[in-house]
Parts: C-alpha cells; structure tokens; sequence
C-alpha cells in the first residue's frame, strides 16, 4: 500500500535525522559528503490522499520534482493519525524536522503565537473574499511574521479552512438558548473556548483525532467544523443537525522546518513558494466545490441543514461582545485596523 510505504519511510527517515541532529543540531540538514545527494523533502497533513489539502501536498511535490529532478526526493504522509499521531503533533514533527512541511488550523498555534488569536475572534470576517484578502495581504503577513518569531518555521501562505458551522445530535440550533448544556469539541484556542462558554454551551477543548472518538462513542453532543470538514471525519453519520452559524473563519499556515528551507539553494526555496503559492489557488477552489459535495453528503445521510436568517445570527453576535472588548485592549493598533476594529 503507498500509504504504508511513505509511513515507514517517514519512520526511517525520522530516526535517520533524528540521529544527525546530535551531531549538526540540524534535524534536516545535509552534510557536506552528501552534497551531491538529493534534498529529502516529507510533507505531511492530517487527512485522507483525496482531500484538496492532500490534492495541492501532491501538486506541489509533483512541480519541484518536474524542475528538478533528481535534485529532490519528495515524499508524502497524508494523514499523520494513520501513524497513531495526533493531527495537533505535526506541529512537533515539522518544527523538529521529522517532516518537512505541514499545515495546521491557526487555532492550534495560538498558545506560542498569541497574535493569532486575533484571527479567532467570532464573526470576524462577513464572507469568503473579505477573509482572503485580509490573509493574502498585511494582516496574513503580520501572523506569519509572528508564527516565525515564536515557531521553528517558514510560513509560505495559507491554506483556507473556511467558515465554521456547528453540528450536533441532539436538536436544531437557532440560538443561543438552543445551545444550553450541549457539551461542543472546540479547537485548542481559548477565544473559540471563551466564544461558545459565552453561547451557552459546554466547551472542551481537544485534538481532533480525541473529537473524532468522542463523537462517533455519542460521548460529546456537538462540535463544529466546515461542512467539508464533518464529511471527510465522517461526523456527519453520528450527527444529524448542522447549523449554517458562519461564527468563524480558519486558514491553515502552510509552514516547512526553518533549518531545511533556509540550507536549500536559493532556485529551490524560489521554485517551493511559488509552487506554494499556486497550490493555494486550487485549493481554495476545491474547497468550495468540497462544501457543496459535503453539504449533499449530509443530506444523503439524513442530515439537516439549518439556515440561520440575520435576525436568527445576531443574538450570537451580541453574545460575543466582551470577546471584542477584550481583543481592542488585547492586541496592537495596527493589528485592529487591519480587520477593521
């Protein structure tokens, strides 16, 4: 299976540059004997080979490989939980230089990289061209900038992740009230923990591979996620009502092991964040159609999807607002105006 053969060969490389580093305090480095050698390239992500992140992991590859040659040797781990990681750890395994290249929900950065959790802040962005463009421009430039002050990385852009809905098993959602007591798996950012305690529900933060246990044992009542998202996990046959809240939009920085990127000659880094660039366009293409093949999917399953009126969104709105006078006192002036705050 070609699965199982870069997992083992992500297993024998990781003990290889593991041992290297006691010696070169580089995880990722090559010697000078082996100049001639190819550059080992591991990318990784959490998710199956058909996903577009998966999709754009192999597109990328494939472009360096086509300009290249033999210069590099790219491999894949498309979903670090086949190995028993969880999806949180490719963090560790990209900054320790076990894998080269990741990607990961901001969310998951925010205990090092405070900045981020301006991104966290519920409804923060009206809708999809609005976010792209705070990511594509200074705002994504600031939280890279930071991610690399704090982290072992390059940041070469940003995935979408998309807007986030809430799915649960118990009744339809249209309020906050709706939301009293139902326990919800939230991703490990206090200002989500902080957004759905402020709904009325029970927050907990965990990993996703956790959430995904819990969900299908029917021992947590709700989580929240894109559409794509919920289908891809399979959430979507243990949850029956999934309300259109739009309370959050993610991206996913796309980071590679700093000692790696920066020891790479200069047409290699050029050719790698170009590729990057590229594969974020198709990405977010793919991501849309994902959203509607997922929202089929879900109705297919017997799901419901419950779209919420203006009227029906705001009381979730006006219950967030200590999150905003928080995050004008939180984060710099600079900052704010970028998202207009």
């Amino acid at each position: 299976m070609a699965l199982r053969t870069d997992l083992n060969f992500l297993a024998a490389a990781a003990a290889t540059l593991l041992a290297g580093a006691l010696t070169m305090g580089n995880a990722n480095a090559q010697s000078e004997t082996d100049a001639d050698a190819p550059i080992r390239i591991i990318m990784g992500g959490y998710g199956p080979a058909t996903t577009g992140f998966s999709v754009a992991l192999k597109e990328i590859g494939d472009r360096l490989e086509d300009r290249f040659g033999d210069r590099v040797e790219v491999r894949y781990v498309y979903n670090i939980m086949d190995l028993g990681y969880q999806g949180q750890q490719i963090l560790s395994l990209v900054e320790s230089g076990e894998l080269t290249l990741g990607y990961q929900s901001s969310s998951y950065l925010t205990d090092r990289v405070p900045e981020l959790g301006l991104a966290d802040l519920p409804f923060l962005f009206t809708d999809t061209a609005q976010a792209r463009a705070a990511m594509d421009g200074r705002f994504g430039e600031l939280m890279a900038e930071a991610i690399e002050a704090n982290m072992n990385y390059r940041i070469l852009g940003y995935f979408e992740n998309g807007f986030r809905f809430i799915s649960n098993r118990v009744r339809p959602i249209r309020s906050p009230a709706d939301l009293e007591g139902l326990s919800i798996r939230v991703l490990p950012s206090k200002v989500l923990e902080w957004t759905f305690d402020l709904f009325g529900a029970e927050p907990e933060i965990m990993d996703l591979s956790e959430a995904i246990e819990r969900i299908t044992s029917n021992t947590i009542d709700a989580q929240e996620n894109p559409f794509a998202n919920t289908v891809t996990y399979g959430v979507h046959n243990f949850h029956r009502y999934h309300s259109v809240t739009n309370h959050l939009y993610l991206s996913r920085p796309i980071f590679v092991h700093r000692q790696s990127f920066d020891s790479w000659p200069e047409d290699i880094q050029a050719e790698m964040r170009a590729a990057v660039r590229d594969a974020i366009v198709g990405q977010r293409e793919t991501k849309v159609r994902e959203e509607q093949d997922a929202i089929a999917a879900i109705r297919a399953a017997g799901g419901e999807i419950i779209e919420l009126s203006p009227a029906e969104l705001q009381p979730f709105k006006d219950a967030v607002e200590p999150i905003y006078t928080d995050a004008r006192q939180r984060y710099s002036r600079e900052l704010l105006d970028l998202v207009g705050l």
